[in-house]
């Protein structure tokens, strides 16, 4: 009978410890939502083309095509085709401090989490204690040699063991692997962060240094169109009045020179940085021409884009961690039991440990259940449930603002297409209306008014058309780093997004 308690008790024991208290954490279902708004409502069998082809500019002019369910190369950067970007994109990844920063915090979080499993084992340690000791004379004794002065070598192992009768430990260790698989994400993200700044980066300091060069042609342009304007004066062709507005012309646009240095000087401080250099240390050159718009852009529906954005994975790892803790504190409420024992030796000197005889051991068996904390567990297990639902809302949250993301830029790829072919047709216009107005100029035909605006008018569309180019590139690399970035098609990353998807099943959607 005595063993068939045994036998009860230790299959109960086993039943407890398979059960885990608190709620299981259960992904969340994807988007409903097939694309990202009006903008993007596309259709399998009919491709939606914006306005006609222009490439007047001969520079980041040509169309993009859209195709859903396109992969993302795990290096995008490579699809602008600038060996120089691909270059400083590397040294970025190999040496920016927070890059190595979240590295760090990933092997952290892994070790952490390895330290939650020991949990799972015995605890043992081992001791040895000599003393020298002396028993008044009040009582017997104590040694059994009848020596008031005696000496006690004890030597034993402590084990204690915790059984995970309500899963708290589990529960423990799953929250802890949620939040090394959060960390690996915030690495992911980082990356993503970096690789996309040095690319805007480069892209910014070729918008900059166009607009200067552009600043500095049209500056040399009044220059000597004031020196003409001095000698007709002398000739008594021109007033003063007609001096004075040429000056004052060259003089406003000069004014904007220092500006735009000072920005390129810093855009250079900036990719040193990311790029872990000093601001001396000298970086390459970008304009313009250097990139290639790229042809073809991938299209991630909502379904595989929460499995693809590195903060949509954290914040879902964020909210299994504090699903994982309510379990924790559920667990810290219940009854427990903690076994122990503790064999050893205990003799008169060392030599005595290896005579038979000496040994000695203690094995105990405790149950505890917390009676009164003034409400500590109770008040943590309410805390980590409105955590939980804090982790909930966050990563609703973080879905809605990469759903807007991913919709805002599709909408910027769309319009900024037509803005630069538009800003291409009206810089074609004010070149040839001040190779006109130059002319006529120079033989009185118009006045000196008409010529400053020609002048105006021509900087002012040339700077415009610099800038829709610098932002279709910028559309472009907003397009990969909304859609994740590829992360997943590195050789260290799982892919996300289902193997039976492929490529060539999307559709193609034409912009301008």
């Amino acid at each position: 009978m005595k063993h068939f308690l045994l036998a009860g008790c230790s299959l109960g024991l086993v039943a407890l410890a398979g059960c885990a208290v608190g709620p299981d954490f259960k992904k969340p279902a994807a988007p409903a939502s097939g694309l990202y708004g009006q903008g993007t409502k596309l259709s399998r069998t009919q491709a939606v083309t914006g306005k006609a082809e222009q490439d007047a500019a001969g520079l980041q002019g040509g169309a993009q095509v859209f195709h859903v369910g396109q992969d993302i190369p795990a290096q995008w950067w490579t699809l602008f085709r600038s060996p120089a970007l691909d270059q400083l994109v590397r040294k970025a990844l190999a040496n920016n401090p927070s890059l190595e920063s979240a590295r760090n915090a990933l092997s952290a979080a892994q070790e952490n989490r390895l330290a939650q499993q020991s949990a799972y084992y015995p605890s043992i340690s081992g001791s040895f204690n000599p003393t020298r000791n002396k028993t008044s004379r009040t009582y017997s004794p104590v040694p059994n040699s009848n020596q008031w002065l005696y000496t006690v070598h004890t030597a034993q192992l402590n084990i204690s063991y915790v059984p995970d009768l309500w899963g708290g430990v589990r529960r423990g260790v799953e929250s802890a692997t949620a939040l090394r698989d959060a960390q690996r994400d915030q690495l992911r993200a980082v990356q993503l962060t970096l690789t996309s700044s040095v690319v805007q980066a480069a892209i910014d300091y070729a918008t900059l240094k166009e607009q200067l060069d552009t600043t500095q042609s049209l500056v040399n342009l009044q220059r000597n169109l004031l020196d003409s304007a001095r000698k007709q004066e002398k000739a008594g062709e021109f007033s003063q009045n007609d001096v004075a507005l040429q000056h004052t012309a060259l003089a406003q646009n000069e004014a904007t020179l220092a500006p735009l240095q000072k920005q390129l000087e810093q855009q250079k401080h900036l990719i040193a940085a990311l790029v872990g250099d000093t601001p001396d240390v000298p970086q390459p050159e970008f304009s313009l021409k250097d990139f290639t718009l790229p042809a073809d852009l991938p299209v991630s529906v909502p379904a595989r884009l929460i499995e693809q954005r590195p903060d949509i994975r954290t914040a879902q790892a964020n909210w299994h961690a504090a699903c994982a803790q309510v379990g924790v504190a559920v667990a810290n409420r219940l009854p427990n039991i903690q076994l122990g024992a503790t064999p050893g030796y205990a003799a008169a000197s060392i030599a005595q440990m290896a005579a038979p005889g000496y040994g000695q051991w203690t094995i105990a068996a405790m149950i505890t259940q917390p009676l009164f904390d003034g409400g500590l567990l109770r008040h943590q297990e309410n805390a980590a449930r409105a955590a939980y639902d804090q982790a909930a809302s966050d990563y609703r949250s973080t879905l809605l603002s990469a759903l807007q993301d991913v919709a805002d830029t599709f909408t910027a790829l769309r319009l900024d297409a037509t803005t630069l072919a538009d800003n291409a047709e009206a810089a074609t216009a004010a070149g040839d209306s001040l190779r006109i107005a130059l002319a006529q100029y120079k033989y009185g035909a118009i006045s000196q008014i008409v010529m400053l605006a020609a002048q105006q008018a021509h900087l002012q569309t040339e700077l415009a058309l610099a800038q829709s180019r610098a932002d279709r590139l910028a559309d472009t690399v907003a397009l990969f780093q909304a859609l994740g970035g590829g992360w997943w098609n590195s050789k260290e990353s799982e892919a996300p997004h289902n193997p039976s998807w492929h490529p060539d099943k999307g559709l193609a959607v034409l912009l301008p």
